[in-house]
């Protein structure tokens, strides 16, 4: 079954499709109140207007300044080197107040000349064979995986950078645990009979250590098998959120048998609006301007409830399909998710009637996850939708701040932006890609607050941003 993906242009060119921007509450139609928001958005008025970078790498407010930290095709201390298209990652208290960053890249079987082992696989003879999910077939590769990397935040350099997992593929996006480890995902449903020796589309789990790399991969299996992007863990239960890179994709979770362990197994079942089968909630329009799914509006919160899945594994790739009939609902591409303050935030890239994005809101519900779950359900919300690319264009990664805003990371068509929202959903531009029109990726912060990493994902760059943070005007 191929998902239904109106044109872009269409709705582009459809009356009004630009014209909704969301500040303070995100729901002002007027036009002054809008000039505001969009005024706002562009200048960066978050930490002031951005200034233009005379190294052409990122413009930043004035006060904040970013240095490269990592390189594609740089040596790594173990003699590997580092692998292109870094895309998601996060970052983990290390030794001695250090920091320990783990980073996904997002490398296909095709890209041979970006992988960690060189042009010609000429390292790959110093892997230790058990440490490789998967080395593929012929001329095939599998080079993707994660590197960690220790940083010192105090100055701001890296100490010592290595290849944590290898052998998977496409690891876009994923994220941290509690128990101080990285589940990442590969955004791809890869079959064994394509040329391959294993299946792939599973999360697997890198631990915020710099001993004993690369791990021996093992894939978190009971937690399916399917286009997964991201993934957010809720400290409270150990309940593990995913997102589904797919037009039509499905929202999961995964209910651990024992949480902190997810190689124990446990539940995993897809979110479903109450009282609404197959819901559509990507708020699109057809050919004809006429609403494909009711019509979520910015604030509007929904009920929902979780629908087991049989056959985790999907090898006729239709996880999704057999979801929808059951009742699930459908998403516009869902990418980043990130946990914080109690909530689980994730951004669907190509959402909202311009398909410019959208940001949602889950709150758990106090008894997420138990039999008492239907009197208390769990409360979906659509917290940010500006219908016009000028102010947020196709939001991806995402991360919360220390001082409780987003930053979204842009993977859109033209000048890419690391875009701020606030909880009460106004928006500003906080840097912009100055190399070229690559997406942005694996947003995070440091565990001491000082520092927000990023990558630059076409570049093969990976960035340290300091500056004046607590100057935040409200």
């Amino acid at each position: 079954m191929a998902a239904q993906f109106p044109s872009r242009r269409h709705f582009l060119q459809s009356a009004g499709a630009v014209s909704l921007g969301f500040a303070g509450l995100r729901s002002m139609l007027d036009t002054d109140a809008l000039a505001a928001s969009r005024d706002d958005a562009e200048v960066g008025y978050g930490f002031g207007r951005l200034i233009s970078d005379p190294a052409n790498i990122l413009d930043l407010p004035k006060g904040f300044s970013c240095r490269v930290v990592s390189r594609a095709s740089d040596t790594m201390d173990d003699c590997f080197v580092v692998p292109g298209n870094p895309d998601g990652m996060a970052a983990f208290p290390g030794p001695d107040g250090r920091t320990i960053l783990i980073r996904n890249h997002e490398n296909d079987p095709a890209r041979a000349d970006i992988g960690p082992f060189g042009a010609d696989d000429e390292l790959l003879k110093n892997l230790d064979p058990k440490c490789f999910y998967d080395i593929g077939e012929d001329k095939i590769r599998c080079l993707g995986g994660t590197t960690n990397i220790l940083f010192n935040t105090k100055t701001q350099k890296v100490e010592r950078q290595v290849l944590s997992l290898a052998g998977t593929i496409n690891n876009c996006a994923g994220g941290p645990t509690p128990w101080n480890t990285w589940i990442t995902c590969e955004e791809t449903e890869y079959r064994a009979e394509e040329g391959l020796r294993q299946h792939h589309g599973y999360a697997f789990e890198v631990p915020a250590t710099m001993e004993g790399l690369p791990v021996k991969p093992v894939p978190l299996s009971a937690m399916g098998r399917f286009r997964r992007e991201a993934v957010a863990v809720d400290p409270r239960t150990g309940i593990v959120y995913q997102t589904e890179d797919q037009h039509d994709g499905v929202i999961y979770r995964f209910i651990p048998k024992e949480p902190g362990n997810l190689h124990r197994g446990g539940k995993l079942q897809a979110l479903a609006i109450r009282d609404q089968q197959q819901a559509d909630v990507r708020n699109w329009f057809d050919e004809h301007d006429q609403p494909m799914g009711p019509t979520i509006r910015v604030g509007q919160t929904l009920a929902v409830r979780w629908l087991d899945v049989d056959d985790v594994h999907g090898l006729q790739n239709d996880l999704r399909y057999r979801m929808h009939q059951l009742g699930a609902a459908r998403f516009a591409r869902a990418e980043g998710m990130w946990y914080g303050r109690g909530v689980v935030y994730f951004a669907c890239t190509n959402g909202g009637r311009a398909l410019a994005g959208h940001i949602w809101k889950y709150t758990p519900s106090p008894v997420e996850g138990t039999g008492k779950e239907d009197s208390k359900p769990g409360q979906l919300e659509l917290f940010l939708e500006p219908n016009d690319p000028g102010l947020l264009e196709n939001a991806d990664n995402l991360t919360v701040a220390p001082w409780g805003d987003l930053i979204v990371c842009e993977d859109g068509t033209g000048d890419q932006y690391l875009v701020g929202v606030t909880p009460e959903g106004s928006l500003y531009k906080f840097a912009r890609n100055a190399t070229d029109v690559s997406e942005f990726a694996g947003a995070v912060f440091s565990p001491d607050g000082s520092t927000l990493f990023v990558n630059l994902q076409e570049g093969g760059l990976t960035l340290a941003i300091t500056g004046p943070w607590r100057q935040r005007i409200g």
